[in-house]
């Protein structure tokens, strides 16, 4: 399959001309452009391209692409009527080529996608006025109120007649006959009656219309605001929902959007599945109920799946149907303002799960019912195999059609707008960039893999649009890409010839842990081999790490502490008996994996909803499989609010893991070096900031005054300990204790040093343990507790009174909360940042 854009054209343009190749190019202002992009003039804005795949180059590249030319590169104006300027540059020295001098090799790919997109975005701002007003095709589509009326407009060019209907007209279109102009959008203005909207709040509505055949067929508006099914009835179709609440009852913003951490710490949640009983749950109990588990844990950052609608629920939200609504599972428009606006009030930042990369294949309640066997240009989809996603049997987009860049365009600015999202995770990028979309493709980090004609440069040219959008409408967005190739420039700027994501995905890492927890054996394990999948990013390209997802306890697999406990995790969580070796190595392990998966796995850590406290078992949506069960479809949250299980202990560590990067920034810091992987120890050492982190995978060995590589001399004390007490360990490491550096070799020159670190001191360091530690010198304020946690901390006293957690829980008074057995000090203002005023859950909660 050629490069998009590698093909003849015969496309109308304004003027009448026509051209029939791709060297015919129209003179444009200021630089060349490509006449196959260019829109019919239209003063709706309903602009579109006419694309014809009449034939394909036999080049690599199209021949335009050799005319020299001076190309220009996007750039936020400060005048925000002004969406860019133009700043001349060689297309040759691109700064992406500075960051990476290897992508040198493939210059005439960047040249190509930078032309695109330069042209697009020239196009966009000459027949729409700029970027950002195109993104608002909202306020043309669908409904809106305009002088006294409802106008609803509709692109759907294969319709022949189309009727507008709902609950306002009895259902019946005869009497709301919709009008097409040239360019293939219907309309119908709607005049209020007696001073009210003619179509009422909260009513149903549809778009019907005639196929080329004679059929008619109703479907939900394409940019419906809202959509609703009738609960009693099994598989009933969803109804589009005219949405316009009365002012003094629509919801209010009332917090302003948290500032932007230096790194992300992300919780990600499903809302539906996040009530510890059998069935879904709403916006407002999420916002009441988890939101204040999120804060208290020290997460910054909420990401949420399934937002957008989908009619079938195990789809976990992946297969949107309406793109503009809320998913009516959960609630309403306002509900989930709330929600937003709650999180907001925590200083939690809240990311949208976006799913542009395919669509719903339903067709009574999606996009895919505007297809009717039309071409590619007057569809939202391509036609035939290349419209068609063969693994996720969903709707491919024609990121070239012009109606398409504006429908997804708009969608971004819509969510970012109407319900201040403060940025996006998106799904499927892999899928995006590529023309095969990833499918049997085992990438290898082989350039020649990324830049061909295998490469799906307008779905590239959309990313780069998307990006540069959702900056320039909120600089402080944070946007992260899920792409398991590894694309060169995903993440750099789009100035530099980059893509524009801030972050992508570590998606290899959890893969990794995986097949470690199941396939090998724990003195099989390969410091070496961990040490380099945690590393092997990109150079200046930031990832957002984690050791396990939503996707890796999907049904046919588990979470990450059943695969360490497995079946023991039914009757062995109790911390009233000794724990047995499964359950002692599990929680040890789980604690372990997670730690240095965040240390040293990526610039920000994501957690998926119930991990931080090793929840059991799988997720399992309800279906026809499982009788339409919902018992795998929750959280059991009531097992980290049992004071006498151990999953309280997991959680404890989550928490104070996060707590560590609030304390010391290290996840922001780009000093990252690990100075031993080695194998036979079963021991890891790294810097990361300001910390140095000891890692003793061992499954027996203790070592007593181990040699610990460091950068700057000085006193080192215990930041983070998971043999801690309060985190279910066995107190072995001493949180008192002064460590003395001494010096090694000659300074400046690394072969004499110790580890190349030209200090050292000892440690202690108990097998399956990790333990962080900070200079003194640099934080006094530090320095005056035993450790980390002044919000979760063990005295000294109760370590010498206790030889085991157990035994604090069971001696004299077993119904003491932890917090009473382990002096637990809370402090909301200092180490979680909470507004005093806003209630939030203790550290422990009872039952």
């Amino acid at each position: 399959m050629g490069v998009s854009g590698c093909i003849g054209v015969s496309a109308a343009i304004p003027g009448g001309a026509q051209l029939n190749s791709p060297t015919d190019l129209k003179r444009g202002e200021g630089s060349y452009q490509s006449a196959s992009n260019l829109p019919l003039a239209l003063p709706y804005g309903a602009k579109k391209f006419l694309r014809h795949h009449s034939s394909h180059s036999t080049s690599k590249f199209p021949i335009s692409c050799t005319v020299k030319q001076r190309s220009f590169i996007m750039a936020v104006a400060a005048d925000s009527t002004q969406i860019m300027e133009e700043t001349e540059v060689e297309s040759e020295n691109l700064a992406i080529f500075g960051v990476d001098p290897t992508l040198k090799s493939y210059k005439d790919h960047f040249k190509y996608r930078m032309k695109r997109y330069v042209d697009q975005a020239k196009l966009i701002e000459n027949y729409e006025g700029g970027l950002e007003e195109f993104a608002q095709g909202y306020l043309k589509f669908g409904f809106n109120k305009e002088d006294g009326s409802i106008v609803y407009q509709e692109w759907a060019p294969a319709a022949q007649e189309a009727q507008l209907i709902g609950d306002f007209n009895g259902w019946d279109g005869s009497n709301h006959r919709m009008e097409k102009n040239q360019f293939g959008v219907w309309s119908i203005r709607i005049p209020d009656s007696g001073g009210s909207p003619a179509i009422p709040h909260n009513s149903r509505v549809k778009f019907r219309f005639k196929h080329r055949n004679g059929d008619w067929a109703d479907r939900i508006p394409a940019w419906i605001k809202y959509a609703t099914v009738d609960p009693s009835r099994f598989a009933a179709p969803y109804d589009g929902v005219y949405w316009d609440p009365p002012l003094q009852e629509s919801y209010k913003f009332k917090y302003p959007r948290p500032p932007k951490p230096k790194a992300p710490r992300i919780y990600e949640a499903h809302v539906g599945m996040s009530s510890s009983e059998p069935r879904i749950n709403s916006y407002r109990e999420f916002a009441d109920d988890v939101l204040p588990r999120i804060k208290a844990n020290n997460y910054n950052t909420v990401q949420l799946m399934a937002v957008m609608e989908h009619s079938y629920y195990a789809s976990f939200g992946y297969h949107v149907t309406n793109f503009f609504a809320v998913s009516s599972r959960s609630g309403t428009p306002d509900d989930l303002k709330y929600l937003i606006d709650k999180a907001h009030s925590l200083g939690l930042r809240v990311l949208m799960d976006v799913i542009h990369s395919h669509a719903s294949n339903n067709v009574t309640d999606g996009l895919n019912g505007f297809d009717v066997g039309q071409s590619s240009q007057e569809s939202y989809f391509h036609a035939g195999s290349r419209g068609y996603h063969k693994l996720w049997d969903s709707r491919l987009f024609n990121y070239e059609n012009w109606e398409v860049l504006r429908f997804l365009l708009s969608n971004l600015r819509w969510w970012l707008e109407e319900y201040r999202f403060d940025g996006f995770r998106f799904d499927g990028v892999t899928s995006m960039l590529y023309h095969h979309h990833g499918i049997n493709m085992g990438f290898t980090g082989n350039y020649n893999e990324y830049f061909s004609e295998a490469t799906d440069v307008d779905a590239v040219v959309y990313m780069m649009l998307a990006n540069h959008l959702i900056y320039n409408i909120y600089p402080e967005a944070t946007v992260i890409a899920e792409d398991v190739s590894g694309m060169p420039g995903l993440c750099r700027p789009v100035s530099e010839g980059g893509i524009g994501f801030e972050y992508r995905l570590a998606m290899a890492i959890p893969d990794k842990w995986i097949d470690y927890v199941k396939n090998k054996k724990d003195e099989e394990w390969s410091m070496n081999e961990i040490m380099l999948s945690l590393t092997n990013r990109r150079y200046t390209e930031k990832c957002v790490a984690y050791a396990e997802s939503h996707d890796q306890a999907i049904v046919g697999d588990k979470t990450m502490a059943f695969f360490l406990m497995d079946q023991e995790m039914y009757t062995g969580m109790s911390c009233l008996m000794e724990p047995s070796p499964a359950i002692e190595r599990g929680v040890a392990l789980h604690k372990m994996i997670h730690f240095i998966t965040m240390a040293l796995g990526g610039e920000g850590y994501l957690n998926f909803m119930g991990n931080e406290f090793g929840h059991p078992e799988w997720i399992d949506f309800p279906r026809d499989g499982n009788n339409w069960s919902y018992e795998k479809c929750r959280r059991q949250w009531n097992l980290v609010d049992t004071d006498h299980l151990r999953y309280k202990f997991m959680n404890a560590f989550d928490r104070a893991m996060n707590l560590l990067d609030d304390r010391f920034s290290y996840l922001s810091s780009t000093k990252q070096l690990v100075s031993s992987a080695n194998d036979e120890d079963k021991v890891i050492v790294f810097e990361r900031g300001d910390l140095v982190f000891v890692f003793n995978f061992h499954p027996t060995k203790t070592y007593e005054g181990y040699k610990v590589g460091c950068d700057l001399p000085g006193r080192y004390r215990v930041a983070l300990d998971s043999d801690a007490f309060e985190f279910g360990g066995r107190g072995r490491v001493g949180h008192d204790v002064d460590h003395f550096t001494n010096p090694e070799g000659i300074p400046g020159i690394a072969e004499t040093n110790f580890n190349n670190r030209p200090n050292s001191f000892k440690v202690l360091s108990p097998p399956r343990t990790c333990v962080a530690y900070y200079r003194a010198e640099d934080y006094p304020e530090e320095a005056a507790k035993s450790s980390i946690g002044a919000d979760i901390q063990v005295t000294k006293a109760d370590q010498n009174k206790y030889d085991s957690p157990e035994q604090a829980l069971t001696d004299e008074n077993p119904e003491s909360s932890l917090g009473e057995i382990m002096d637990i000090e809370l402090n909301a203002s200092s180490a979680c940042n909470l507004d005093l005023s806003i209630p939030f859950p203790s550290f422990v909660h009872f039952p």
